[in-house]
């Protein structure tokens, strides 16, 4: 069976005449003129639109070539310059860091690389994407142009980039009319090519700016993220502006220590993190099997920074990791940390010692506020603090001293007993108020308290020639004179029930030969939280080690 013609006006059409209709020749040719006219008008728009699309696969082939995913081939450290378009279009090119974008830098052609950190979308034409690289951030705009071979598809392809991807982005510098916000950086950069370098997933666990809010913020009502969440995925955490400046923070305390200590002639030493027995006494120790013997890992250096002096080293300091078996869940303890550590001989008194701590630690203080105020800056907005207050001459208070202030206070301690938390930060608070210092040293120190290596005051042996140093009402250091005396060292240790052959070469070490020394340590990481006003130290860790945590 056949079908009804479609086209009305096909040659099998009933003819007007046959219909009953009836037209005269002069309207059947003015009727066929205007169907030719609306024919050759139809064709000449299919040429003109055919023209178009032609022209514009031309364009997009060219303009094409100046974004796009960057294929792993080019990404395999090819010397191959034609390997791809994003290596074509790199290739002479010097990256520029963002933080390096200034207003001088106007007019010229950048190469930049960094995170997509957000994008705001204006239209099919033009959209507005902030790169990150660490914590400096410029906005980079995407604007159709012909002139800078920019298409519409180009806008496309920016917009689906996923957040936290790394782009490499070139363009010129310009000058934004209105300030930038969202931007650490007030310049500008017009986009000419952009390339997908790295595409991380389209939906990511935990955004960076939910990581970076303020408490004022989540109390606002934004979204955030809990404390446990942040360190389960702390490389994205990390990625914060506070992060970044902490751990920047933590690099110039370091470089601090190195260069105080190394300019009054110390040598920086490694000691071993596999010991035989425990260096600090006590069952705070993680333990393992060496090799068929017991062994545990180092509480501290303190044993063999001790030997170092025996071995004519006379002053020595270590940066290296401690390991501390505690089950405690503090805000300040972690199983471990950082530690910085010294040994050095003295002449005639441990208040050598103090000498150097009152003098190392106002010199990296001062480095800290000379060289990071932008990471300060960036701390303070998520966490807000105040600027550490000392003194130019560090000061020194006897235990006895701190006893009696607490006790006019109303605050009982034992005087022959340890301070606990509390009590530590309530003469924090009157050392401030009246001393008008968060940073001060406490010395004198009960012997009950002290390891079984500290030298018992000469006056009093119920005391000992030790100290403890304090920033905002907590204890960052522990430090003293060492027993040198292989027979006292003996007695001390058996009476804090040590083992004394697990600890024989240590003492013998003394029995060659041992000039008066001493010391002290300190955990880098509870510096930098008391420093910057923090509130757990698990902020000031890189990945943390508490009782509870093993991974990241």
């Amino acid at each position: 069976m056949s079908s009804e013609p479609e086209n009305p006006s096909s040659s099998t059409a009933t003819p007007p005449e046959e219909s009953g209709e009836k037209i005269s020749k002069k309207a059947a040719k003015k009727e066929a003129a205007k169907l030719e006219k609306l024919r050759r008008r139809q064709e000449k728009e299919e040429e003109e639109a055919s023209r178009k699309t032609a022209s514009l696969s031309i364009e997009e082939e060219s303009f094409s070539r100046n974004y796009g995913d960057v294929t792993l081939n080019e990404l395999k450290s090819t010397e191959d310059p034609k390997a791809g378009k994003w290596r074509e279009a790199v290739e002479g090119k010097e990256w520029t860091d963002v933080r390096e974008l200034v207003e001088a830098m106007a007019g010229t052609e950048v190469l930049i690389r960094g995170r997509v950190h957000t994008y705001r979308h204006v239209s099919s034409k033009k959209g507005f994407l902030i790169v990150r690289q660490k914590w400096s951030r410029v906005q980079c705009v995407v604007t159709e142009s012909k002139e800078n071979h920019v298409s519409v598809n180009m806008v496309k392809f920016v917009k689906q980039l996923n957040s936290e991807s790394f782009v490499d982005v070139i363009g010129y510098v310009v000058l934004p009319k209105d300030p930038v916000t969202g931007a650490t950086q007030q310049v500008e950069i017009q986009v000419r090519k952009v390339y997908c370098v790295n595409s991380a997933l389209q939906q990511l666990p935990l955004y960076v700016e939910d990581a970076a809010r303020s408490e004022a913020d989540i109390q606002a009502g934004k979204p955030g993220a809990n404390q446990d969440t942040r360190l389960n995925l702390r490389v994205i955490d990390l990625r914060t502006a506070a992060n970044q400046g902490i751990f920047s923070i933590q690099g110039w305390t370091q470089i601090g220590w190195r260069e105080c200590l190394l300019r009054k002639g110390f040598i920086e030493i490694h000691s071993p993190k596999l010991l035989a027995g425990s260096s600090e006494g006590g069952s705070a120790v993680f333990r393992l099997d060496y090799k068929g013997q017991p062994a545990c890992l180092a509480q501290s250096p303190q044993l063999h920074k001790q030997m170092a002096i025996c071995a004519d080293f006379e002053r020595v300091f270590e940066v290296g990791a401690v390991y501390r078996a505690e089950d405690s869940f503090t805000h300040r303890h972690l199983c471990e940390f950082i530690g910085l550590d010294v040994e050095m001989a003295i002449h005639k008194h441990y208040s050598e010692i103090m000498d150097l701590v009152g003098e190392l630690f106002p010199f990296i203080f001062n480095k800290i506020n000379e060289n990071c105020q932008k990471e300060l800056e960036a701390i303070r907005k998520q966490y807000p603090f105040q600027p550490l207050k000392f003194l130019p001459k560090t000061l020194r208070l006897t235990f006895a001293e701190g006893i009696q202030m607490l006790k006019e206070a109303g605050v009982e301690a034992d005087p022959l007993g340890d301070l606990n938390t509390e009590t530590e930060r309530k003469l924090g608070l009157l050392v401030l108020e009246k001393y008008n210092t968060e940073f001060y040293i406490l010395h004198r120190y009960p012997s009950a308290v002290r390891p079984f290596y500290t030298m018992p005051c000469a006056d009093d042996p119920n005391y000992s020639n030790s100290f403890d140093v304090f920033i905002r009402g907590e204890e960052i250091i522990s430090g003293a004179q060492r027993v040198h005396d292989p027979e006292l060292l003996t007695e001390q240790a058996k009476r804090f029930g040590i083992d004394v052959e697990t600890i024989k070469t240590y003492i013998d070490s003394f029995r060659y030969g041992a000039p008066p020394h001493g010391g002290f340590g300190v955990g880098l990481e509870r510096v930098v939280m008391l420093f910057c006003g923090l509130n757990n130290i698990r902020k000031t860790s890189l990945f943390p080690r508490d009782p509870l945590r093993l991974a990241p």
